[in-house]
C-alpha cells in the first residue's frame, strides 16, 4: 500500500521522459491515488520511498537500481513537487530563530580553480547578516543538518529510516548562480539528490570502486573521464547515485540552486555485520571444537607465508585444505543474531526519534496524562492504564532488546535529539519475563494488545512494566486514557 493521505498534497500528475547514457531514466506518469494504509511504520516509510522517487516503482528500484546505477527522475510539468520540504525563505528564518553555528551545522565554501577552500570562522553563531554576506560574495552555503531545524525534513528522514533500516540524513546546499562549492568526490553513503529550487548542472562518473566503505578525497578536472550522465537539475527533479559514484555540480550563471540530499546505508554492509560476527565466532569455535585448538604443523614455514605465496605443493595444498575446512566450520559457531543485535543498536543510536502526529502524540506520554490547570491551581487528567487498555509499540524500529554478557537490555531511539550521537545510548534493564512480554509487543505489531493479554503471570508486575514504557514513550494506547480522578 503506497503514498498515502499523509502525502497526498505532495502527489501531482508528472510528465517528462529522458535517456542518458548509463543511465535509468522513467517517463513521468499520472500519480496514482493516493490509499488508505495501516498504521505500520515500515509500511508508511516504504510510501514515503515510493513518494520521494514516484514514478518509478519501488520494487523495481530496490531489484534493479539501489547500489547498481545512478537514476533520473525529470519533472517538467511538476517544479513544486518538492517545495515543502525546504526553501531559501525557511532557511532565512532557521538562521534569525534558531542557533546555527558555523562549522558544526553550517559550512562556507568555494571551488575555483581546482581548489575548495572553506570560508566559515572557527565556531561562533551563523548569523543571517554574514551568512548571506558570503553567498553574496560567491561562496557555497552546506547546512549540515536540516532535519534538526526544520520538522518537515526531520519527518521525511525519520519515515525513510523505517523503510531503509538504517540511519537517514540530510544536508542542504545553497549555490549561488555561476559559482562551484565542492570538487569532484565520492561519497560512502546512498544519495537522493532532492532539487528544491533553481537548478545546477551535474555531471556523474562511473565508480573507480563499487559501494567503497569511505568517502573519497577531492578529485582534480584532470582526474575526471567521460561522464555517464551529464544533464541540468532542475526544481522537482530528483538524481539518485550509488556511494562510490563519483559527482560535480555547478550553478549556471542564470540562476542559483538550492537542493536537498537524503543519505543512507553508511556502514551498512553484509561487511559491517560480518565484522561483528567474526571475533565472536572464532572465539565461540576455539572454546569449543578442539579441532580450532589443534597445534600448526612443524614445518608449515616451510610452504606457507608470502615467499611461498606462488609455489605449489602437496604439504601447502594440505595446509589450505585444512583452512578452508576450518572458515567452513566457523558459520556453526557464527553467532548471526547477536551481531544483527549489535547493529540494531547502533542504528538506533544513530537514528532521529520518531515525529509524532497530533493525534499520536495524544495517545502517549508526550501529549497525554497529567497536566497544570491554571483554572483550577492543580494537577488534573491524572490517567491509568486498565486491562482492556489497548498498547502497542510507537514505531516498528523504535527498540531492540540486546543480550549483553549476563544481562537483557532494552535499546531504544525515542529520546534520542535531532542532532547525531547527542545522546549516549538510551536503555533499560529488564529481566527474562519482561522480555517476553516486550517481544509479544514486537511480534504483534503494528496490532494493539490489550494489557491483560501481555504474557506476564504477576499482574503487578505486568502493569509495572507497561507503565515504565509509557514514561519512556516506548508505546501508545489505541485511544488517548480516560481521566477517572477529575472533579
Amino acid at each position: 500500500m503506497f503514498l498515502t493521505n499523509i502525502f497526498l498534497y505532495f502527489l501531482l500528475g508528472l510528465r517528462g521522459s529522458q535517456k542518458e547514457k548509463g543511465v535509468s531514466t522513467l517517463p513521468v506518469r499520472k500519480a496514482p491515488k493516493a490509499k488508505k494504509s495501516s498504521e505500520d511504520s515500515r509500511v508508511l516509510g516504504d510510501e514515503s520511498m515510493a513518494w520521494m522517487i514516484h514514478p518509478h516503482p519501488i520494487k523495481d528500484f530496490f531489484s534493479n537500481v539501489f547500489e547498481e546505477k545512478p537514476l533520473h527522475i525529470p519533472r517538467k510539468e511538476n517544479r513544486g513537487y518538492y517545495k515543502d520540504i525546504l526553501s531559501t525563505k525557511i532557511l532565512d528564518e532557521i538562521l534569525r530563530n534558531q542557533k546555527v553555528y558555523f562549522g558544526k551545522n553550517l559550512d562556507v565554501t568555494t571551488f575555483v580553480n581546482d581548489l575548495r577552500e572553506n570560508h566559515a570562522p572557527e565556531g561562533g553563531r551563523a548569523y543571517p547578516s554574514v551568512v548571506w554576506d558570503f553567498y553574496n560574495s560567491g561562496c557555497s552555503l552546506r547546512l549540515l543538518n536540516p532535519q534538526t531545524f526544520h520538522s518537515k525534513v526531520w519527518k521525511l528522514c525519520a519515515s525513510l529510516q523505517e523503510c531503509m533500516g538504517s540511519m537517514v540524513g540530510a544536508n542542504m546546499y545553497l549555490t549561488p548562480p555561476g559559482t562551484q562549492g565542492f570538487a569532484p568526490h565520492y561519497d560512502d553513503v546512498e544519495v537522493f539528490i532532492l532539487q528544491l529550487e533553481g537548478k545546477k548542472h551535474w555531471r556523474v562518473y562511473e565508480p573507480p570502486t563499487k559501494l567503497p566503505r569511505f568517502s573519497s578525497p577531492n578529485f582534480s578536472q584532470s582526474d575526471m573521464k567521460e561522464p555517464i550522465l551529464d544533464m541540468v537539475l532542475e526544481a522537482g527533479d530528483l538524481l539518485y547515485m550509488p556511494r562510490g559514484t563519483i559527482h560535480q555540480g555547478n550553478c549556471l550563471e542564470d540562476a542559483h540552486s538550492l537542493h536537498i540530499t537524503i543519505s543512507c546505508h553508511q556502514r551498512n554492509s553484509y561487511g559491517d555485520l560480518m565484522s561483528k560476527i567474526l571475533t565472536q565466532a572464532l572465539e565461540t569455535a576455539i572454546e569449543q571444537d578442539a579441532d580450532f585448538r589443534k597445534g600448526l604443523p612443524r614445518d608449515y614455514f616451510d610452504y606457507a607465508g608470502a615467499v611461498h605465496s606462488d609455489k605449489e605443493s602437496p604439504e601447502r595444498r594440505g595446509f589450505m585444505s585444512t583452512i578452508k575446512k576450518l572458515i567452513n566450520k566457523l558459520y556453526d559457531h557464527a553467532p548471526v543474531d547477536d551481531g544483527v543485535d549489535k547493529m540494531a543498536k547502533e542504528f538506533l543510536h544513530s537514528s532521529l526519534p520518531p515525529l509524532l502526529s497530533s493525534n499520536e502524540a495524544l495517545r502517549t506520554v508526550e501529549g497525554g496524562g497529567e497536566r497544570w490547570h491554571a483554572g483550577k491551581s492543580r494537577v488534573v487528567n491524572r490517567v491509568e492504564f486498565d486491562p482492556n487498555t489497548e498498547i502497542r509499540l510507537l514505531r516498528a524500529n523504535c527498540l531492540r532488546i540486546v543480550k549483553e554478557e549476563d544481562s537483557l537490555r532494552l535499546y531504544y531511539n525515542v529520546e534520542n535529539t535531532r542532532e547525531y550521537h547527542e545522546m549516549e545510548p538510551q536503555f533499560l534493564d529488564i529481566d527474562e519475563d519482561s522480555a517476553g512480554a516486550i517481544e509479544h509487543l514486537i511480534t504483534a505489531y503494528p496490532d494493539y494488545v490489550k494489557v491483560e493479554d501481555l504474557p506476564l503471570e504477576d499482574t503487578e508486575t505486568r502493569f509495572t512494566l507497561v507503565q515504565n514504557m509509557w514514561e519512556t514513550k516506548l508505546i501508545m494506547s489505541k485511544e488517548p486514557l480516560d481521566s477517572h480522578y477529575d472533579d
